[in-house]
């Protein structure tokens, strides 16, 4: 079964943009395990403590996705730096990973690791 890593930013798409980012990447790869990082939570927590209005909002509405959709955390030790974790693991397992993080990204294209990433803030593509 395919994994697809969801990250922190990937997950504030439906708050900013309202797409369903699951039913995107479920209509992409049906039957997709989607997964985050156990940093990803503690990013998001964050933003709630952290940040005031949208921001926050949207981080609330990430959290309730997780719950809502019961996506897992990725069984592995927590490093600190999501970005960093995700590119160790991607070299040592095939994932697929859903961010907007443009320097993620680009790394993610050096070492041919597949990438969702929102389109035309309409609609998420695997590229």
């Amino acid at each position: 079964m395919k994994q697809v890593i969801l990250d922190t930013n990937f997950l504030l798409i439906p708050a900013y943009f309202g797409v369903d980012i699951i039913t995107g990447i479920e209509e992409l790869l049906p039957g997709a395990e989607l997964v985050i990082h156990p940093g990803t939570e503690r990013e998001l927590k964050n933003i709630q403590e952290k940040q005031r209005g949208k921001e926050k909002k949207a981080a609330a509405l990430a959290m309730q996705i997780i719950r809502n959709n019961n996506i897992n955390k990725l069984n592995m030790d927590c490093e600190g730096y999501v970005d960093g974790d995700i590119l160790t693991l991607v070299d040592r397992e095939k994932h697929i990973v859903a961010t907007q993080d443009k320097e993620l990204k680009d790394k993610l294209k050096k070492k041919g690791i597949p990438i969702i990433i929102l389109r035309q803030k309409r609609y998420v593509e695997l590229v």
